[in-house]
């Protein structure tokens, strides 16, 4: 074991150690020193050249090449203030050949006007929607002119004795009144989801009748406050089902994520729209023309291009409208419609007098009228989720939903709704034309019972539809799943079994 190691601090002792050099001087003394003057340049060692090619960069279409420029080389100063080269420079190359004015000039349109990668990222029936878009609001900013001009008329005349303020409060209560309808209306918003294109077409009539309203301020300026406020509520009410279904409708042409891109440049379109019609109808409106006969033109112009707007709208979901068109085309031909056949053969404006033969989710007194029914068709569907009858007394088949009901039986109720209402009409078709046939052969008898006695057999076509729809469904929802490609956000409906709810779903 080696032996401890003493060791002895020394004493302590002061030491003055010279002042820190400074930084510069460091820096200085890690740099080698350099000769008072450069050696010639034929003894320096030459730098590597820099030519050629860099690198390629695609903008908005346009190619370009990056290359070394050395004829661009511009002078610069040294350290001590000696001019020299400061090297090559980046130069840009355009790979196509300059476009001519009028094409930059359509290029620059473009960029306003579609969204960016068209036509690659909007569907195929993009273009004929913004079409017929455009010119809805070129119609719509034209009218614009001549109801304002009518609105500011009759509030004048309407408050010639009153003050400035007055006309002021009667201009806010009328606005105050379409905020107010704005409001109430907006309840409906489930609607928007699944009749979004009826909905459209029923919300451009709204702001017809509202314009006709304001115009007819102009015949009795004394009652302007009451018909003015009635015309702004039924304008907001439509303006509310416009916004509402409009981002709908441009989902449904975006590919990708694109949607924000395609709503800016479709909103766009129909800004420079209007503002070409507002900049005509005040051209026009100089020269004193037939306020009547301008309404009408610009109304028929605006209703037109509504409809063929929302015709031309290819949405990717079914709903009552589409899901009737599909069943149709189904029993009859045994083939559903592709998607945009299916939306071409839509009913996009549906009158509020208008028999609907088929109610989906109805409540038990609307569908049966005795309890005797009732007992008679319920052994018929006790293995499904649904019920089926026919109301003779008011034309109509409806399908109740039990509580257990799922998304796909309500699409079953809804196809065999189709189906027994199909078997009723076939019936009616035989019996009317046998009641032609004994009409023409006793033309002096004069009672053949009831023409439309559609209860005769309808416990029958129940029955029957029971058979087909078990037989014929699972061969309908393939082939409707095969169209269908995207689906439904809204397939979850949760306001069923009330008369009113969410229809819209998803096949498969």
């Amino acid at each position: 074991m080696a032996p401890a190691v003493g060791i002895k601090r020394p004493a302590a002792q002061t030491i003055t150690l010279p002042p820190p050099p400074s930084v510069r001087d460091v820096l200085w003394s890690t740099i080698p020193s350099q000769p008072a003057e450069a050696p010639p340049a034929a003894e320096r060692a030459p730098a590597p050249p820099l030519e050629g090619f860099l690198c390629l960069e695609e903008v908005d279409g346009r190619r370009w090449s990056y290359v070394v420029d050395r004829g661009g080389a511009v002078k610069g100063r040294g350290r001590g203030g000696a001019a020299g080269p400061a090297g090559a420079s980046v130069r840009a190359v355009s790979l196509q050949s300059p476009l001519p004015p009028a094409e930059e000039i359509m290029a620059f349109i473009r960029s306003y006007v579609v969204p960016e990668g068209f036509p690659d990222s909007v569907t195929p029936s993009y273009v004929p929607y913004m079409t017929w878009r455009a010119l809805k609001h070129f119609f719509g900013g034209a009218m614009g002119v001549f109801t304002t001009r009518t609105l500011l008329s009759s509030v004048g005349v309407s408050q010639s004795k009153a003050t400035p303020g007055a006309i002021a409060i009667n201009w806010i209560l009328k606005d105050g009144a379409g905020r107010v309808g704005k409001m109430l209306f907006a309840r409906q918003g489930k609607k928007f989801d699944y009749d979004l294109k009826q909905l459209r077409f029923s919300s451009d009539l709204l702001l017809e009748i509202g314009a006709g309203i304001e115009l007819t301020t102009a015949a009795f300026p004394q009652f302007f406050l009451p018909m003015a406020c009635v015309a702004n509520v039924v304008k907001n009410v439509a303006a509310v089902t416009s916004t509402s279904t409009r981002t709908p409708i441009y989902k449904a042409y975006a590919r990708g994520e694109n949607i924000g891109d395609v709503t800016a440049k479709g909103e766009s379109v129909g800004n420079i729209a209007d503002l070409l019609g507002t900049g005509l109808s005040i051209f026009i409106s100089k020269r004193n023309p037939s306020l009547v006969t301008s309404f009408a033109f610009l109304s028929c112009g605006y209703l037109l291009s509504s409809y063929q707007e929302v015709r031309s709208v290819v949405l990717n979901t079914l709903n009552r409208a589409r899901f009737t068109v599909a069943v149709d085309s189904f029993i009859k031909t045994g083939h559903i419609p592709s998607l945009k056949e299916g939306n071409s053969q839509e009913t996009i404006f549906n009158p509020p007098w208008r028999h609907e033969p088929v109610a989906i989710g109805s409540r038990f007194g609307e569908a049966f009228q005795e309890p005797a029914s009732f007992v008679a068709i319920r052994p018929l569907f006790e293995d499904e989720r649904y019920i089926v009858t026919y109301n003779p007394t008011k034309d109509k088949v409806y399908a109740l939903l039990k509580d257990q009901a799922k998304s796909d039986d309500i699409i079953k109720a809804a196809f065999h709704a189709h189906v027994l209402l199909h078997f009723i009409n076939a019936s009616h078709a035989r019996r009317l034309k046998q009641k032609q046939k004994q009409r023409q052969a006793n033309p002096d008898r004069s009672d053949y019972g009831s023409l439309y006695s559609r209860n005769m057999d309808f416990l029958a076509h129940i029955a029957e539809s029971c058979k087909i729809v078990s037989s014929s469904y699972g061969t309908f929802k393939k082939k409707a799943r095969e169209q269908v490609k995207t689906p439904c956000l809204y397939d979850k409906c949760t306001s069923f079994p009330q008369p009113h709810f969410c229809f819209c779903f998803r096949v498969g």
